[in-house]
Parts: C-alpha cells; structure tokens; sequence
C-alpha cells in the first residue's frame, strides 16, 4: 500500500503538466526548481552535477535480447559484448532503465508469447544475479526507491502487442508478471487503420491495470486514436522529429503538438537512423520535440544494445553527460534539463498509476473478445 499511496500522492492532478510533483520525488516543479550547479562552470561539469541531482531515465534498452545470445556475460566488472554494463551505465548517471521485451520480425501467436515470457524471465534472472547495482521496479515509487538505495532501477517492457494473442487475460497476466509498457503496433486492431474496437479495449483495460501505451512505429490513425480513448498518459518509446530526418518511426510536427496537449511523453532515440550522425543533431531532435510538444513531454530513449549505429560521441550510455553538456550550451534551463532525465518518465508513471486506481473503482475487468467486438 505504500508504493501505491507514493504514486498517488498528487491524486488527479498528477497528470497535468502544471501540477506539483510530489515531495519524495527527485524533480520538482520548474517553479520550485533548485540550480544544482555552478552557472560559471563549464557545460560539462555542469551536466554532471545536474546528472547527479536527476539522473537518466532512458526508455528503451534491448539488452534482454543480446543477453539471450550471450554463452556467459559480467555486467558488474564490464562486458566488451554489450552497450549498457553497470560501469557505463553508472558513468552516464543512469537511474533507471527501460528494458525492452520486442521480438525480432516474425514472431507471432503462441510463438510471440513464449519468446515474450522466455525474455522476461531472462530479464528478471538478470536483474536478481545483479542486485549489488539493478532493482526491479514497477512504479514511480519504486523507481525512487531503488535510486535512494544506490541501484539503478529496471522496468520490463515495452512488449509488442503480438504477445497478447488477441486476449484481454493474457494482457492482464503479463501485467501481473511486471510488464508496464506495450506497444500498440502489429496487430489486427492496432494497424494502418487505428484502432478497432477491440484495440479500444485494450487500451481501455491497459489504463485499468496501470500498464502504459507506446505508439512508436505505430500508424497515424492508431495514434490520433489512442490519444482520444486513453484517459492516461502514452509515450512514444523511440520517436524523433519527423521534419529534421524522415524516418518512419519519427513524428511530424503536427503529430508532435497532438502529443504535447495530450500530455503525452515523446521519448529520442539516440540513433544514428532516427536522430543523425552526431551529437548535435540529437539535441536538434530534443530542441524540435519540446518546442512543439512542451518541455513536459520529451524524453530520452539510448535505444542501446538494440543492433543500431549510435551518433558519434554517444557510443554508449556514459556518454550522456557530453548530451546533457549540449544541451546547457544551447541554453536549456536546468530545470527543463531535469525533467528531460527524470521528471517527466515519473509525471508519467505517476499518471498511470493513479488513472488506473480510478478505473479499478469503476470498471471490473473486461471479458470482451476481438470475435465479439470485431467480428
């Protein structure tokens, strides 16, 4: 009871932009925002000090899957064959981590569920094998908790939406098992068209049980849809701006302002694909999204360990301070800064949280089918 009274703290204004972050939380409001460092320093030392006062959230690591692969890794002394090891992560002052359970192309069915389950036992085995520096956490609360302990905090998901197999129950399962973000793409009632009624479903039981949507790579009409049906906040896992380099997964800046007055949360790749080859023209991205979406609504995704070419000077996750450190050069304020890295990731998982001890007051769970509802 009480993580779940931590993550309703701001009761129903926790969604809003406006609204007050509650006491316990690292980031405060940019009215109440407190300068952690030196103004004089140069940018790089000032980043650091912001970093250590509001750590990285990044929200979206592929690292569950290039452990499958591994025959024997050490996350805790370093390990040559992966992005994020416990050193770099701690050298980049990352205080919490998303990590993905996608599946590569093909999987779907029972095939998609098991190799679903599959990586998230490995990811939890990971984490317990860990537990001098990872946590797993489920909340706001929780992601707290672990960085007031010294570790770095690991939510599991996004998941694809595959895994479901078309059912309500088994979405309700992977949420019991710890799953907190699934991704609304490839699918029959999420795809080019949006959403059918039973993807409506789905996000109406998503905001129930506490369990965030992510549209990235999903289709204009999904999106514009979900953002009218989800009374919680969603987030695009690995989004830039579409008008600085045109990617499919990217938004367009209409798409963009949709986001920010929904409240939503639009989270940077750092990819060389999606973003570009260098440091700067991430910070382009940053700077794009918050002037369209809101500085409430962008986040910062390393999307390391997923197989990608990262910009230069961003090779892997301690290498955030020198992104921080453009970002302050380019005049960002600290407290925009700080909700960059943290506060909006908690805004968001606060939101959900209490959306869902609303619904569960008023909504028991669905027993609805896709045959039913489309046929």
């Amino acid at each position: 009871m009480a993580d779940l009274q931590d993550d309703l703290h701001t009761a129903a204004e926790v969604g809003r932009a406006d609204a007050p972050y509650p006491q316990e939380a690292v980031v405060v409001g940019p009215e109440e925002y407190r300068p952690v460092s030196d103004p004089d320093d140069a940018p790089l030392d000032r980043a650091a000090a912001v970093l250590a006062a509001h750590p990285v959230c990044d929200g979206y690591s592929g690292l569950p899957w290039t452990l499958r692969g591994l025959p024997w890794y050490d996350l805790d002394l370093g390990e040559s064959a992966v992005d994020a090891d416990l050193p770099r992560l701690r050298k980049g002052q990352v205080g919490a981590v998303f990590w993905s359970l996608h599946l590569p192309e093909g999987h779907d069915g029972d095939r998609a569920l098991t190799a679903t389950l599959e990586q998230l036992d490995l990811a939890q085995g990971v984490v317990a094998a860990h537990d001098a520096g990872l946590r797993p956490a489920r909340t706001a609360g929780e992601v707290v908790d672990a960085r007031n302990c010294g570790r770095i905090a690991v939510l599991f998901g996004p998941a694809g939406a595959p895994a479901l197999g078309d059912s309500l129950s088994v979405l309700r399962s992977l949420h019991a098992l710890g799953v907190r973000v699934l991704t609304l793409t490839g699918t029959s009632w999420a795809g080019p068209a949006g959403l059918t009624r039973f993807g409506e479903e789905v996000v109406r039981e998503m905001n129930r049980l506490g369990m965030v949507a992510d549209l990235s790579h999903a289709s204009a009409p999904t999106i514009r849809r979900t953002l009218v049906v989800s009374k919680a906040p969603v987030l695009f896992s690995r989004s830039g701006a579409y008008d600085l380099r045109p990617h499919p997964a990217n938004l367009p800046d209409d798409l963009l302002a949709a986001v920010g007055e929904a409240k939503g949360l639009c989270l940077v790749p750092l990819t060389a694909e999606q973003a570009g080859p260098t440091v700067r023209d991430v910070a382009d991205h940053l700077d794009h999204v918050r002037t369209l979406a809101g500085p409430d609504c962008v986040g910062l995704s390393g999307t390391y360990d997923t197989g990608g070419a990262h910009p230069q000077d961003l090779r892997d996750p301690s290498c955030y301070p020198r992104l921080i450190a453009e970002l302050l050069r380019r005049g960002w304020d600290e407290s925009d800064v700080a909700l960059l890295t943290w506060g909006n990731i908690q805004r968001v998982l606060r939101a959900t949280a209490f959306t869902a001890h609303t619904a569960q007051q008023r909504r028991k769970p669905s027993t609805a089918t896709i045959t039913t509802l489309d046929g």
